[in-house]
């Protein structure tokens, strides 16, 4: 009986590692970001998405594992963790919350912080635009579209130096 939980609390303490490593690269990168190192900016979205995927993998590990747990119990599959920990022995449920929990907790961390480093970078870009724009004037026809996400449409204008001759 004891093994499905055993299993899931592997999982749990895998995915949370995961959550972990993924937040201390989006630290990293927020850093990068505010020193203005764009090559080590570059390098970080790779290691972000590639940290992701390890991430995801780990989830469906994890949910794997609780659906387990779940039929163990006889319940439905896809039973919230409440549900399973009220079911499991005395000795398991206060590790089992706590990893729950820890997890909950970082994976908000990890989703502030992108949203953080999101702002950040978009913020870098549209600067980055705007400065292109005095190098290199165009004309640019800024519409929205129907996710109400501003769309920049640049028309051409003429070349500032024109050749004689």
């Amino acid at each position: 009986m004891t093994e499905p939980i055993n299993d899931l609390i592997v999982a749990l303490r895998e995915e949370l590692q995961q959550y972990g490593e993924l937040l201390v690269l989006l630290e990293r990168q927020q850093e990068q970001v505010i020193a203005r190192a764009s090559d080590e900016v570059v390098q970080s979205v790779s290691d972000i998405q590639s940290q992701a995927r390890v991430v995801q993998q780990a989830r469906v590990q994890r949910e794997g594992r609780q659906r387990s747990v779940a039929r163990r119990f006889a319940v439905d599959e896809n039973a919230a963790f409440v549900t399973l920990i009220a079911l499991m022995p005395p000795d398991y449920q206060p590790l089992v919350e706590a990893l729950v929990n820890e997890n909950n907790d970082l994976m908000r961390r990890v989703q502030k912080r992108a949203r953080q480093n999101h702002l950040l970078l978009s913020r870098s870009l549209e600067l980055m635009q705007r400065f292109m724009g005095m190098l290199f004037p165009t004309r640019e026809v800024q519409t929205y579209n129907d996710h109400g996400v501003r769309h920049a449409q640049m028309v051409s204008s003429r070349p500032i130096y024109e050749a004689v001759g």
